[in-house]
Formats: C-alpha cells, structure tokens, sequence
C-alpha cells in the first residue's frame, strides 16, 4: 500500500509542477487530472488557476472546481467573474452551483 500511495504523490507531484509550464494546453492538461485524481490538496493550486493568463487554463480551472465540490472554492469563483470573458464566466456558474449542490445534501 505504501508503494502505491508514494506513486499517486509522485504523479500529483508532477501534475503540479505542470501548473507553471509556459504552455497553457500543458496547464490545463494538468489541471483536469488533478482534479480527476480527486484530492483536496490540489484545490488551493487549482484556485490559483483562475488567475491565470490564458483564458482556457482558467475555465478549465472552474471546471475542475465544480467537479471537485470543495467549498473552499466558492469564494475564489465569485471573486473571478469581475471582468471575466462570457464563456468562463459560464463554466464559473456551472462550478458554483455544482459545489453549492454536491454540499447541500
């Protein structure tokens, strides 16, 4: 069992050294399975994401905050529509309200 965690560290390790990669189809590559892997540390890294300068890292970004559900989220979200483009604001609104629903239950 240690075997298999220390190799799920090391690929969340090197899918969060992707994050700073200078191509942004590399960033949200890595920003999709991290969030597919599920793990709560990587919610603080991805929230960072909505800052970013491309506009396809940060609606990747907000979509892999819905999909992971974590509150924390919801305030970064809020704060990224001011001044976002239409379609990351759209996927900024599917996120809110897929963290709103997947905690009301």
């Amino acid at each position: 069992m240690d075997a298999e965690r220390s190799r799920e560290d090391d690929r969340r390790a090197y899918y969060m050294g992707l994050l700073d990669d200078p191509d942004p189809s590399t960033r949200w590559k890595a920003i999709e399975a991290l969030a597919r892997d599920g793990d709560g540390a990587s919610v603080d890294p991805i929230i960072k994401a909505l800052d970013d300068d491309d506009w396809r890292v940060r609606q990747k970004a907000a979509w892999a905050l819905g999909y992971m559900g974590d509150i924390r989220a919801l305030q970064p979200l809020r704060r990224a529509l001011s001044g976002e483009r239409e379609g990351v604001k759209e996927m900024i609104f599917e996120a809110l309200d897929e963290i709103i629903r997947k905690n009301s239950t």
